[in-house]
């Protein structure tokens, strides 16, 4: 997954979504460095504020060049790229983002929860992102207090769990959540890595060196709900940032 807000070419972005796609920017503890289940985007428009989302079920390698996305201007995006945990959950239901239209929310979620059903009175998993989706953010929330995010983590049934990691978008901005349980068998797969410079963020499961020189990203503090509002003020995708 990767994150940008604030001031950039979603032309770069993208194209580091396709070099994790790849496995071109693998360094991590994970045997798979290939995520070819497909892909999908939320993003902001600057004028009017709306959030849209897209998604496709090819790698993203074969599907952004030809996407809605190409020519984007926007001042926040999100990308995720998939490899589907068990062979049968593959196909544009199991794409993420998932989307709950009724109240605006966008979920991207990397990682395995095979037991959060459990806290939704279900017997069995269906799609256990979707799942943890409707566990932590029950329909009809508004906010996500990171507390309130890292409770209902802790309560999560021991039993297979590998990462709750998400970008979580509405209306307001997005929320990134950064939580493995200790038991994890890969955590350097997933330790969140940031960088910012005064007028852009970014939050990627990989560092990237196309957007930042590796001492310029920093790991996110474990266990860490990061709240990021929409910037108040659409920034000009062409504003300078420091050299890489």
């Amino acid at each position: 997954m990767i994150l940008a807000s604030g001031a950039f070419d979603a032309a770069d972005i993208l194209a580091a979504a396709v070099a994790m796609s790849r496995g071109e920017t693998a360094n991590h503890d994970n045997a798979t460095t290939c995520h070819r289940h497909g892909w999908g985007a939320v993003w902001r428009d600057p004028a009017t504020g709306k959030v849209d989302s897209h998604r496709d079920p090819r790698p993203a390698w074969q599907a952004i060049p030809d996407s809605p996305l190409t020519g984007l201007v926007t001042d926040f995006l999100a990308v995720h790229v998939r490899n589907a945990t068990l062979p049968e959950k593959q196909g544009l239901r199991f794409t993420h983002p998932l989307t709950r239209p009724d109240d605006d929310w966008h979920f991207m979620h990397n990682g395995y929860m095979p037991t959060v059903h459990r806290l939704l009175g279900m017997e069995c998993s269906e799609f256990d992102s979707a799942e943890y989706f409707d566990y932590l953010v029950p329909p009809g929330t508004t906010a996500l207090p990171g507390d309130d995010v890292l409770d209902r983590l802790r309560a999560v049934p021991p039993g297979g769990t590998t990462s709750g990691n998400a970008i979580v978008v509405n209306r307001g901005g997005a929320v990134v959540v950064h939580w493995s349980p200790r038991e994890t068998p890969t955590p350097r797969f997933f330790t969140l890595h940031q960088f910012t410079d005064p007028l852009l963020c970014v939050v990627s499961s990989e560092r990237i060196p196309a957007l930042a020189a590796p001492r310029r990203w920093h790991e996110v503090a474990p266990a860490s709900v990061l709240q990021m509002p929409f910037p108040l003020l659409s920034l000009p995708t062409s504003a300078p940032r420091e050299a890489v």
